[in-house]
């Protein structure tokens, strides 16, 4: 009778338990859907959502205005201002404002966590399991996990951006951006700030595969709104996107407070697939997403679709340096004595009708091979003599004028656009073994001249194996145009030979830099016109030859760390050229995951979309000390180690400029880029970007033992 009891009582208190848990889970449920608009989670309400996304395009997204509740959202953003510490962080592919991890929310101690209640709210909310259902119901994109959190807040102020990429990287299956401007002051779209969806269009490979490949220009553009959710599917290959600039204010407008200091603010970051112990977790299928989203695997094979290629000019016969040049990597070149490689008197004659005289005199060559045997590199101002370059500034001004082309102008209708954006984008012009051909002595159009007549010419060519000590073979010549407020190249490797062991000596590279417009942080606000009839030795070549080039890149550190800069920088940085890579010719372009930040302390991780490009893959690398081209932080003129030495991988700069002619030997470790090239900036970078193929000085080989 008593066990009965015992047995009743006891039922009694588990049946009120359970009961008791039941109701915490209901009341806590009602709990994280209050934190939501109304009626989002209305059948309806996710039915016409679904419905949205399945058509829209130009890939698979949804824009949820109202999101949050609204008095929820405005005590987050007010503790975010309060409490979250933001830094600064910029890299050849995105320039933001960024806080810590917010998954790390958990780790705070209890006084600080205590002043982000609302912060803690939210993320709790939207990594939920009815919130993470919703968008599962929406997107039809799988299962998503409530474990592994991903979010971070950026800032956007004016200049601030993030380039083309498709957020393709480890386990993540949903991206999604939810804004925190200004509820009290809508954001204007001309502020800029917008999200920007990509097309792509099917290319089909010699094989037959197939690949998708981004337009150059965004479709789709949603501008940013106070509790505005624009999430998708990230797919590769597909969802490639970037985000617009915050532009400044306009010179002529006036200070004001009606735009807030344009300041965007927002929380994003990634749904992940399902964690083990998670419900709809798959063993191996991070494992297959991982070797998915690695960028040098996936975009690697797409390559034969980029735009432009090079196009080699080709002589009869390779041409190597005059007698006195200097040697290649410390080995004599065995034809350094070949004599017919000194400029003949036509061809002498032919270079003073472009080039400053002082660069043709025996003593300035000398020097000039000298301090390139030192340091690999030359930049040479007031390159183009003093009445060519008259006559090409006037062209330029005349283009201001004429922007569509016309007779005697620069043929800006005849420019294409580079692709795929995820590499780079610009208006280029090639010339081909015909365009030279074809260009008559009677032409006068001096930008036609500089790329069809000068840079492809034997004289030229032998004037540079004279200044830089090396056989050069083959050349490829592109003019470009970075336009302001839209044209970037990013971090590309050394691309090597077409053949196999073709070129591998590495490259000479020059940059005839022809921008006429000033403000870009290198040395400014002189004629930029060289002297045709001698004059006065130019800077780099007189006593101060080595000091000037140092000025020069302080300057565009400085330039790189100003949160003013206006970008248009072209920079040469050390990259990883592991073993690792050796069986992956394309591992150290752009698409490449592997590296480490500079300095090493700057990001640890990004939470840009992006991501930190060559982190993914450091897992399998070596614990080397690599720098990363993709991550860049400049010290301040007089900054530098204890021991007094800078070592932050960047080994040089060429701010846009007027009339600077910039050479180096590049190797397969070397990257370079141009940085996105801002709207603030007072015009756009012009440029003809040229290299030669390197001929190889090796020694002969001697039998041991003989």
């Amino acid at each position: 009778m008593s066990k009965r009891k015992v047995d009743a009582v006891e039922g009694g208190e588990t049946g009120s338990s359970s009961r008791a848990k039941r109701a915490s889970i209901e009341t806590k449920k009602h709990d994280m859907l209050d934190r939501f608009g109304p009626g989002l989670f209305d059948t309806t309400t996710v039915q016409n959502y679904a419905t949205s996304y399945a058509t829209s395009e130009p890939y698979k997204h949804a824009v949820i205005p109202n999101l949050i509740d609204d008095t929820l959202l405005r005590s987050v953003r007010a503790e975010i201002l309060d409490n979250i510490h933001f830094t600064p962080k910029e890299t050849d592919i995105y320039k933001i404002h960024q806080s810590g991890d917010l998954a790390n929310l958990d780790g705070l101690d209890p006084g600080a966590l205590a002043k982000l209640p609302s912060l803690l709210q939210l993320r709790d909310a939207l990594y939920g399991a009815q919130f993470r259902q919703w968008v599962q119901d929406v997107s039809g994109a799988g299962a998503l996990s409530g474990r592994k959190t991903d979010m971070a807040v950026n800032v956007y102020v004016p200049g601030c951006h993030l380039l083309c990429h498709d957020d393709v990287i480890g386990s993540r299956r949903v991206s999604y951006i939810l804004y925190l401007t200004d509820p009290d002051r809508p954001w204007k779209a001309e502020w800029g700030g917008a999200l920007r969806l990509y097309s792509t269009e099917r290319k089909e490979a010699a094989g037959g595969e197939t690949y998708r490949v981004p337009l150059s220009e965004w479709s789709k553009v949603i501008p940013p709104a106070w509790n505005q959710l624009s999430f998708f599917a990230v797919q590769p290959g597909e969802s490639f996107h970037d985000v617009e600039e915050v532009y400044h204010r306009a010179a002529e407008e006036e200070e004001s407070e009606e735009d807030g200091g344009r300041f965007r603010m927002a929380i994003s970051g990634w749904f992940h697939i399902p964690q083990d112990g998670e419900e709809g977790y798959e063993p191996g299928l991070e494992e297959s997403m991982a070797k998915q989203s690695s960028l040098q695997q996936l975009q690697g094979k797409a390559d034969q679709f980029d735009e432009p290629k090079p196009i080699w000019l080709d002589s009869a016969r390779a041409h190597h340096p005059a007698p006195h040049n200097a040697p290649l990597n410390g080995a004599p070149s065995k034809r350094a004595k070949d004599h017919e490689d000194v400029l003949s008197e036509q061809e002498f004659d032919f270079l003073l009708q472009y080039m400053t005289p002082t660069y043709l005199t025996p003593d300035t060559v000398d020097e000039l091979t000298e301090l390139f045997a030192e340091e690999s590199t030359l930049q040479l101002s007031n390159f183009l003599n003093r009445n060519f370059a008259a006559r090409l500034r006037e062209q330029f001004e005349q283009q201001q004028q004429v922007p569509s082309g016309g007779p005697g102008t620069i043929p800006s209708d005849q420019f294409s656009t580079s692709r795929p954006p995820y590499k780079h984008r610009y208006q280029y012009l090639q010339p081909t073994p015909a365009s030279i051909s074809n260009t008559s002595s009677e032409e006068t159009n001096p930008y036609m001249l500089l790329l069809h007549s000068l840079l492809p010419s034997l004289a030229f060519r032998k004037w540079m194996e004279m200044v830089t000590g090396l056989g050069l073979e083959r050349t490829a010549i592109l003019a470009r145009k970075f336009r302001r407020g839209m044209d970037y190249q990013l971090a590309q490797g050394f691309r090597g030979g077409e053949k196999e062991g073709e070129g591998q000596e590495g490259r000479v590279e020059y940059t005839m830099c022809v921008t006429p417009t000033g403000g870009w942080g290198g040395e400014e606000d002189g004629d930029g016109d060289g002297d045709g009839e001698g004059g006065e030795r130019p800077r780099e070549m007189s006593g101060e030859g080595r000091a000037s080039e140092a000025q020069g890149n302080d300057q565009a550190q400085t330039a790189t760390a100003d949160e003013d800069n206006v970008g248009g920088y072209e920079l040469y940085m050390a990259g990883d050229d592991d073993d690792d890579n050796d069986d992956n010719p394309t591992a150290s372009d752009t698409e490449s995951n592997d590296g480490v930040t500079i300095p090493p302390n700057i990001i640890a991780q990004s939470h840009t979309g992006a991501g930190d490009r060559r982190s993914a893959a450091r897992s399998r690398r070596r614990n080397a000390a690599h720098h990363d081209p993709a991550v860049y932080q400049p010290r301040a003129n007089g900054e530098g180690d204890a021991d007094g030495e800078e070592d932050d991988g960047i080994l040089f700069t060429n701010p846009a400029s007027w009339n600077t002619l910039s050479i180096v030997l590049r190797d397969r470790g070397t990257l370079r880029f141009v940085k996105y090239v801002s709207r603030q900036a007072r015009g756009d970078r012009w440029d003809v970007a040229g290299e030669y193929e390197v001929v190889g000085g090796e020694e002969e080989e001697v039998e041991e033992g003989e």
